[in-house]
């Protein structure tokens, strides 16, 4: 499970580098409308239907660019509950195979108790003898 865990980490980091690269884009983007817009305003200048629906298009590649954050942020959301969930998993496991180990352990010295009492040995007289003592 160790090697699942290391692929959604890889995961993980691969998107927040998608993510902070898709915010430098968005960035860009919003500095080249500001400077084209203050150009147009400088220069008094009338736009026609190519440039507004140019301008409008750099807008609506800034908000898809945001929806694919919002994406990658629930994904990297679901990847942290997992990895948490794993653990406390994980957790639990080694905690529930730690409480059966003490379990066995305890029933084993109970049967090898039970065996040398058998044999005519008590755990706490350690005889030579195999014989069996009844008094």
């Amino acid at each position: 499970m160790v090697d699942e865990m290391l692929i959604l980490n890889s995961v993980d980091e691969l998107l927040s580098h998608i993510k902070d690269v898709q915010k430098d884009v968005i960035s860009l983007s919003n500095q080249s409308l500001m400077m084209i817009s203050s150009f147009i305003e400088k220069n008094a200048l009338e736009i026609d239907n190519d440039v507004a629906t140019a301008l409008q298009y750099q807008d609506i590649i800034s908000q898809q660019l945001n929806a694919t954050i919002e994406a990658i942020d629930s994904v990297q959301s679901s990847i942290y509950r997992f990895s948490h969930a794993h653990q406390a998993d994980e957790n639990l496991v080694v905690e529930s195979m730690k409480k059966l180990q003490d379990k066995l352990d305890a029933a084993l010295a109970q049967a090898k108790d039970k065996k040398s009492r058998f044999s005519g040995k008590s755990a706490d007289n350690n005889t030579d003898s195999d014989e069996i003592e009844f008094f």
